[in-house]
């Protein structure tokens, strides 16, 4: 039988995206997609699905060797924002989802695993500027938290029983494809939707907060990318940084208005603001440059002609 990807996640806004890049790669059969729902249809639709519980550890170990998966993607997880209303739920979901696909590995049922970090492992007393790969981490969010601790047990896993285990710490995503689900760094996504449906977005950051992001494709390549490499190419395996460009929303509303000249932007800055204020403005990410040739290709004015022009045709 050949062997499998499965994603776990794949209804959230990265997986949906992963999904259907890694079954143009693999092949549709290939790949199978699981999440807790089917609430999006079009993937549910579009080829192999499953509801699968990501804390359920043996539905999990039952599809792997029912369907031959070699594979894992786990990208189901609580984000920042949502996991400070609900931080218990955030560490049960984020810990034990990867506790139950490190030990499949570990048990020889898979071959390799990607999981995604964040950004939201740095904290307040991380360097804000140019963060660099190996610094102080003192995260102060339940998400940074259950990343930051991910990554020692990836790391962990990858010395003690060779678990090939690869990851990533993503920035902001901005994506016109699916719309953002409880993240800090969601404004980014929702500015442009309301820009072209009111001409007006009320964000709930300052306008001078910098943070780094990226555009949904590079972030699709960086993974598939990271994962194609060869093993000894991946010299980190708790997680590397990753970055594109860094803005703020006061420059993202700029952007827009080159397109939407009466476009306006007022500031109320709500929890979130303590969020971003305890994470990087800029991110160093040499060494995943270096090592498997990571770069990306769009800046905040690509991004911005990209969103709207992709978002009025939608």
């Amino acid at each position: 039988m050949t062997s499998k990807i499965l994603i776990i996640g794949a209804c959230g806004q990265i997986g949906s995206e992963l999904t259907h890049k890694l079954r143009e790669i693999h092949g549709v059969d290939n790949v199978i997609a699981s999440d807790i729902n089917t609430r999006k249809l079009d993937l549910v639709n579009s080829g192999p699905f499953v509801i699968l519980d990501a804390k359920n550890f043996n539905a999990i170990k039952d599809c792997c060797i029912n369907n031959n998966v070699k594979t894992v993607y786990l990208m189901a997880a609580l984000l920042s924002a949502t996991g400070e209303k609900y931080p218990m739920e955030a560490w049960d979901l984020n810990m034990n989802s990867l506790f139950h696909v490190l030990n499949l590995a570990k048990q020889k049922i898979i071959d390799s695993i990607f999981w995604p970090s964040s950004i939201a492992v740095f904290g307040p007393s991380t360097p804000k500027e140019d963060t660099p790969q190996y610094t102080t981490m003192e995260p102060t969010t339940v998400y940074g938290i259950t990343k930051q601790v991910g990554e020692r047990w990836c790391e962990y896993y990858h010395q003690k029983y060779d678990v090939d285990v690869r990851s990533i710490r993503y920035p902001g995503i901005i994506s016109w494809k699916t719309l953002p689900g409880g993240g800090t760094t969601d404004y980014a996504v929702e500015i442009y939707h309301e820009a072209l449906k009111n001409k007006k977005y009320e964000c709930f950051l300052s306008k001078n907060t910098a943070l780094p992001m990226l555009f949904m494709d590079d972030a699709i390549k960086a993974t598939v990318d990271i994962m194609a490499a060869k093993a000894d190419a991946i010299r980190i395996r708790s997680s590397y940084n990753l970055s594109g460009i860094s803005f703020t929303p006061k420059e993202i509303a700029a952007s827009i208005q080159k397109h939407i000249s009466d476009f306006k932007i007022t500031y109320k800055p709500d929890f979130r603001q303590n969020i971003a204020d305890s994470w990087p403005k800029s991110i160093n990410d040499s060494e995943a440059r270096a090592q498997w040739n990571w770069k990306h290709s769009l800046d905040l004015d690509d991004i911005t002609n990209e969103m709207l022009t992709k978002l009025k045709a939608k």
